[in-house]
């Protein structure tokens, strides 16, 4: 037996050469040593830690094997959004994001690319403290993802802690996790072995392998990773998106090798056609290259528009498409009352997904198309994602006829309307069980509430049983009235109910976003939300006030104004609040502590370089506060092209106007 001194040496020692080796075989694909020499070394460490169990160290290379299961995942906040790429098709479309790329930029400015296989996997975020991995979480909803740390520690390509130099104090990488196309063949002929379904397709088999509660189920699956980029890093000085990627190797994080440097956008689309030509090659998936910008400072200066980069671009080929029969066409009427068709399809493989059913749009679109229930359609994913038919195989079939949409509402037997200028059919009973219903299944999703365990399932069953009518009634229901269901246990009942107390804390803009008024999507929701800062001031705003939000027009100002006005509406609100929901004066969206903490800004007119919501994002993430009216507490006035009262009124009460060259000069001077 050894004493604790030489244990507590050699497990250093073993742990570094495995390290080492890892970083060979998984990072640089150049192995110093085989398998069996590896697996010697690897059980020498896990019988000293088994010897004496005070070494062992959460980074360690045997703490691969994956942890008893987990009850749930919990939901982080990412330290940076994770935001997704706006795509381009063709070389034409490249080539007018290149021009408007320059625009922005300085024309005489070179401009150089990076690109990298759009790898077909699940995109998680990986932090590190002090180069030891701290989290790690899904992507989800780009702001808030799911703690799945545990299951991520199961794949070799991740590093639990860096190599080489020490790394920032505080460092978030991105990565894609996929599944080789061998270890997706060898799951699949487990999943049969066991009497189960095979996985449709590596991307879905990925992100499942992802969430399983079971990390030792992760740790059987052989995933791997490629990492990209990173989100934060304290101090981290590197100019360029290339030497990015250099660095990351440097520090044991696997990049893709077939990553380039590109001079021209002429050299970037040239890579695009060879690799969709060449793409059945490689022993992973992709859909598509990613295409960024080189210079660090140029990303920076060209910004985002909605968390979408303008520097970087995902040029994705054209979608798979297949032939199939198209058994009938549906109708939904959604939360808004709009008649959304559907149609239901004979089951068909479209690039390795199973497709039964795929949307239709409308109306005019379906006999635009001249499709036809009976018919053999083409369909296709829209941007490998989305199923949609496409058109029908002529001839068509004979006896099929045109789609017409139905002339009364499916579920309140209303007559359907259709708007002149509109292209939806729509419901115009206010009333109709579809405003309720798709409501509340929108309520408890992801977007809004985000109610783990509440799904349309269970929803469309707690309606049926006259359980569930409105957002309030989610929060009077209880575990007793769960277990009377058909499958639930008292464990479950008890989860879920767990999940909806706790979707009492989502702030106050998506609880907006919930409420279905009519115009307010994600966005307008946290306008309105940073603007008022709770519901009783949105109710009693005025349309003018209203109206002041940035992004609110005139429209979609009454129509706010005229859904607060409604007696069941205002009881809706009061109910949620007496239920302990975030309806008060906590503006969730307030900025940071920055060097303009303290200070209140006003845009005005239209600014020639910025969006107002990149703007007002520049001075939030300073630590100022936006707001949309001047008022004596207001610091200074942005004024653009076409200022309107607002100006005069500043310059009236002595309020400080700054032209969009001084806006800009403020930005970049106290920006850290």
């Amino acid at each position: 037996m050894s004493s604790r001194a030489e244990a507590v040496e050699r497990a250093v020692e073993l742990r570094a050469e495995l390290e080492h080796h890892a970083h060979r075989y998984y990072v640089l694909d150049d192995p110093e040593i085989d398998d069996a020499a590896y697996d010697r070394l690897y059980d020498e460490l896990q019988a000293l830690e088994e010897e004496h169990p005070d070494l062992r160290d959460p980074a360690s290379p045997t703490a691969r094997v994956g942890a008893p299961p987990a009850e749930r995942f919990e939901k982080v906040n990412h330290l940076q959004p994770m935001g997704s790429l706006d795509k381009v098709t063709d070389a034409d479309s490249l080539g007018k994001w290149a021009d408007d790329v320059r625009k922005r930029l300085g024309s005489d400015e070179p401009v150089a690319y990076v690109t990298e296989p759009k790898i077909d996997g699940s995109a998680v975020s990986l932090v590190y403290e002090r180069g030891t991995l701290a989290r790690g979480a899904t992507r989800g909803d780009g702001l808030r993802g799911e703690d799945i740390t545990a299951n991520l520690c199961t794949i070799k390509g991740i590093p639990l802690r860096t190599v080489g130099p020490p790394p920032p104090p505080l460092l978030e990488v991105r990565g894609e996790v996929y599944f080789p196309a061998d270890a997706f063949a060898r799951l699949n002929e487990r999943l049969v072995v066991e009497g189960r379904k095979p996985a449709p397709n590596p991307r879905n088999a990925a992100a499942g392998s992802l969430r399983q509660l079971d990390s030792r189920i992760t740790a059987e699956r052989d995933l791997a990773i490629w990492f990209y980029g990173v989100g934060f890093a304290q101090g981290l000085a590197v100019a360029t998106q290339w030497a990015l990627l250099q660095w990351l190797r440097a520090r044991g994080f696997r990049t893709n090798l077939h990553a380039e440097r590109h001079e021209s956008i002429d050299s970037v689309a040239r890579t695009c056609e060879a690799w969709e030509a060449s793409r059945a090659e490689l022993d992973y998936d992709i859909d598509g290259i990613v295409i960024k910008i080189d210079s660090i400072d140029q990303q920076w200066r060209l910004g985002a528009l909605h968390e979408r980069p303008r520097w970087a671009r995902a040029f994705k080929w054209s979608p798979m498409r297949a032939e199939t029969l198209l058994k009938s066409i549906h109708v939904r009427v959604g939360r808004t009352g709009a008649l959304n068709p559907w149609a239901e399809l004979e089951p068909v493989q479209v690039g390795g997904v199973t497709v039964s059913n795929a949307t239709l749009h409308n109306e005019e679109d379906i006999n635009r198309k001249d499709i036809r229930e009976g018919d053999r359609v083409i369909v296709q994913r829209a941007g490998d994602v989305i199923p949609q038919v496409v058109g029908p195989v002529l001839p068509h079939r004979s006896g099929t006829t045109p789609f017409r949409m139905p002339k009364r509402c499916l579920l309140c037997d209303a007559t359907v309307v259709k708007l002149e200028g509109e292209v939806m059919h729509r419901c115009p009973n206010q009333a109709c069980s579809s405003r309720g219903l798709e409501t509340l299944i929108h309520w408890a999703g992801q977007p809004v509430m985000d109610i783990e365990g509440v799904g349309e399932q269970l929803i469309r069953r707690l309606w049926d049983l006259g359980l569930l009518r409105t957002a309030a009634d989610l929060y009077r229901l209880t575990a007793d009235q769960l277990l009377e269901l058909d499958g639930f246990q008292e464990r479950l009942a008890a989860n879920v109910i767990a999940s909806i107390e706790r979707s009492k804390e989502r702030p106050l803009s998506r609880v907006l976003f919930g409420l279905n008024i009519a115009g307010v999507g994600a966005v307008g929701a946290q306008a309105l939300a940073a603007h008022f800062g709770s519901t009783a001031e949105l109710q009693s705003a005025s349309v003018e006030e209203i109206q002041s939000v940035a992004g609110i027009g005139p429209e979609r100002a009454e129509a706010i104004a005229e859904w607060c006005s409604q007696p069941e509406n205002r009881e809706l609100l009061d109910e949620l609040g007496h239920l302990g929901l975030r309806l008060g004066a906590e503006r969730e969206d307030s900025p940071g502590e920055g060097p303009l903490s303290g200070r209140t800004y006003v845009f005005t007119g239209m600014l020639e370089a910025w969006t107002r919501e990149e703007a007002q994002a520049a001075l939030e993430a300073l630590g100022a506060r936006v707001t949309g009216s001047v008022s004596g507490k207001t610091s200074a006035l942005v004024a653009g092209e076409n200022a309107g009262s607002k100006l005069a009124k500043a310059r009236e009460i002595g309020v400080e106007v700054l032209d969009e060259a001084a806006f800009a000069a403020l930005v970049a001077r106290e920006r850290p």
